[in-house]
C-alpha cells in the first residue's frame, strides 16, 4: 500500500528546489566537484544557472576550481554557455588567469572566439601571452 504524500503549505516546493539551486551554486562556488557530481548524476540539469544566467561551470571556472569544472565538464556542461552579460567560462577563467581552468576548458571544446568579451580579447587586453597561447 503506498501512502499519499503529506500536504505541502503553498510554494513549500518552490521553495525546496530553489534552496536546492542555490546550495549547487555555491558548491560550485566552492569548488566541490563531489557534491556536483553526485547531484548531477542524480538528475540535477549540469547547465543549472543562477538568475544572472551563471552556470555551474562559470561558477567554478571563475573561482578556479578545476576538479569541479572536470566533473562538470564530463558530465556534458556546456562549455560555452554564457551569463546575462555574455561572459564565458573561459573568457572568465583567463580574467582570473586560471590556466589549468582554461586547458581545461579549451580541451573540452570552448570557443576562444565565443563571448563578450572572448577569451582570447580578455587573454590580449590583460597582455597574458601565456594564456594566448592556450587558446590555440
Amino acid at each position: 500500500m503506498t501512502v499519499p504524500p503529506e500536504p505541502q503549505p503553498d510554494g513549500a516546493i518552490e521553495q525546496e528546489v530553489a534552496a536546492l539551486a542555490d546550495r549547487l551554486l555555491d558548491a560550485a562556488r566552492r569548488g566541490d566537484a563531489a557534491l556536483l557530481a553526485a547531484y548531477v548524476d542524480a538528475g540535477a540539469p549540469v547547465d543549472l544557472a543562477a538568475a544572472a544566467g551563471d552556470t555551474l561551470l562559470m561558477l567554478a571556472a571563475y573561482h578556479g576550481h578545476v576538479e569541479a569544472v572536470d566533473a562538470l565538464l564530463a558530465r556534458g556542461a556546456d562549455p560555452d554557455r554564457a551569463n546575462a552579460k555574455g561572459q564565458g567560462p573561459l573568457a572568465g577563467a583567463v580574467f582570473k588567469g586560471y590556466a589549468d581552468v582554461v586547458r581545461s576548458l579549451v580541451a573540452a571544446g570552448a570557443d576562444p572566439d565565443a563571448g563578450q568579451p572572448s577569451a582570447r580579447a580578455a587573454a590580449a587586453m590583460f597582455d597574458r601571452q601565456d594564456l594566448l597561447a592556450l587558446l590555440g
